[in-house]
């Protein structure tokens, strides 16, 4: 028996309401097409579901055992229907984001910010991973997005890249090595000195290693660490030199703990980008963060 979920339907209104006319209101239908919908469940079933009086209907036994079931699925299916026209006004839902260090504070932290202000019931999920790393989780589904810095490899079909702002990495020494501030420092010069660098699990020591290789040259940084933040008390403490993005090196700058050292060959400037799986269709609440992300980016990064 294939009986129609619209039967099952209007049966709970006018069970609900104990009246054809009320249940057809609120179906936004009419009495005799209500009518004709019950009369044509209870021949499916075999059985009659309501009394007919003046006063209105009330329901059989066998109308009280239907109702009883159609009762929990109807409203279950309201409930979920809340859930989801509440996740498309953006008043709930979750979205999760994989990302890098350096895309984290060059671009994410302050569009986060307005979007969690702006709506507060969508929960966030944020992953801090390696660029290699976050580029798998979207292709594993283990996040809608992910916000690296470049280069990002593993990028192919459903994966798709797109960049959202530029930063440079700036060479910096400790204030005992300011000295080799005097000069511009060569490539060959700095593969002779001692370095401190993420780790080759990032993709800022392949950025960099790309960087000498065409130069003919090693990168072969003395000291690994795996954030960008162990680098900077490394390098203040004479441990060697290093590449940082510039935002994370202003306020040392500014204060004397670090000094930036000019380079003689300049450093190719790199990307924040955007990566999303677009064989996934995205919710709300992606769309709308990127979007915001997608504005800040006209900006550029902080």
């Amino acid at each position: 028996m294939a009986v129609p979920y619209d039967y099952y339907r209007i049966f709970y209104y006018v069970a609900k309401y104990r009246s054809f006319t009320r249940a057809a209101g609120a179906l936004q239908s009419n009495q005799p097409n209500v009518t004709r919908t019950i009369n044509r469940l209870e021949e499916e079933l075999g059985c009659r579901l309501f009394q007919r009086s003046r006063q209105g209907v009330t329901l059989t036994p066998e109308g009280e055992k239907l109702f009883a079931h159609v009762q929990i699925v109807q409203e279950q299916l309201q409930a979920a229907e809340y859930e989801l026209s509440a996740s498309r006004s953006l008043s709930s839902g979750s979205i999760s984001i994989g990302t890098s260090e350096t895309a984290l504070h060059g671009l994410l932290l302050p569009v986060l910010r307005r979007f969690h202000l702006r709506y507060p019931g969508v929960r966030i999920q944020v992953t801090n991973d390696s660029t290699p790393q976050a580029v798998k989780t979207v292709r594993s589904g283990l996040v809608d997005l992910a916000v690296v810095a470049t280069p990002c490899p593993g990028i192919s079909k459903p994966l798709a890249e797109r960049p959202l702002c530029s930063f440079e990495d700036i060479l910096v020494a400790g204030p005992d090595q300011a000295g080799l501030a005097k000069e511009p420092m060569t490539l060959a010069r700095l593969a002779e000195l001692p370095m401190v660098s993420l780790a080759p699990s990032s993709s800022t020591y392949t950025y960099f290693s790309q960087i000498f290789a065409q130069q003919g040259l090693a990168f072969h940084p003395d000291i690994l660490v795996t954030t960008t933040d162990q680098v900077l008390p490394m390098v203040r403490y004479g441990m060697g030199l290093g590449f940082i993005p510039e935002l994370f090196a202003r306020e040392a700058l500014r204060s004397g703990e670090l000094v930036q050292l000019p380079l003689a060959e300049p450093i190719p400037p790199r990307q924040i980008s955007l990566i999303r799986d677009k064989s996934r269709p995205p919710s709300i609440a992606v769309i709308e963060l990127e979007r915001m992300l997608c504005a800040q980016s006209e900006l550029d990064c902080l």
